[in-house]
């Protein structure tokens, strides 16, 4: 996909993770009309399979009930079917695939909150 991250810095809600001192991850989200758009989930390589990727996504639930939103949503490249996996595992259900003006096929994702928070 494709990143402004001038723009995202300055208009999105960036959290990073770090331990001792070390950036290992970072979730970007914002908000769309009535739900929490994740933008990204980045983990660095080396911190993979450790769970943080997990704690991002419950941090963003976090946020979504803080400003009282209950559905969140996010997309992925169709060729990554383990990003798919990933958050399916998660709650997240697929709503719609769409082809990009790259070329590429977009899978957007949503998971709805109700009122767990």
């Amino acid at each position: 996909m494709t990143a402004d991250y001038d723009h995202a810095v300055r208009h999105h809600m960036i959290d990073l993770y770090e331990d001792g001192g070390e950036l290992r991850a970072l979730i970007e989200m914002l908000v769309e009309d009535e739900h929490l758009l994740i933008e990204n989930v980045a983990v660095r390589q080396e911190h993979q399979g450790r769970g943080i990727g997990d704690r991002l996504l419950r941090h963003a639930e976090v946020v979504a009930a803080s400003l009282n939103i209950r559905e969140i949503r996010l997309y992925t490249n169709a060729a990554f079917d383990s990003n798919i996996a990933f958050y399916a595992k998660r709650g997240y259900q697929e709503y719609d695939r769409r082809a990009l003006p790259s070329g590429r096929i977009a899978v957007f994702m949503r998971k709805d909150l109700g009122e767990r928070y």
